[in-house]
């Protein structure tokens, strides 16, 4: 029987719990950027390069997993 908790981690080379891990770190993360890119969208001269920088960053972390 196909066990849907970890056949997607498992493709990935994780475990279900580190998946999970990966996977709300990179949430809280985003949900965080998103508030600063709101911020920034209301007063642009703060976190100029704030969000940006994090992003290429998480997709580099991403890509060489």
């Amino acid at each position: 029987m196909k066990n849907f908790f970890t056949t997607h981690p498992k493709s990935v080379g994780e475990t279900y719990f580190q998946h999970l891990r990966f996977a709300l770190s990179t949430g809280l993360r985003l949900i965080l950027w998103g508030f600063v890119a709101i911020i920034h969208g209301i007063l642009p001269f703060t976190f100029q390069n704030y969000v940006s920088t994090r992003i290429k960053a998480l997709y580099h972390e991403i890509t060489t997993r």
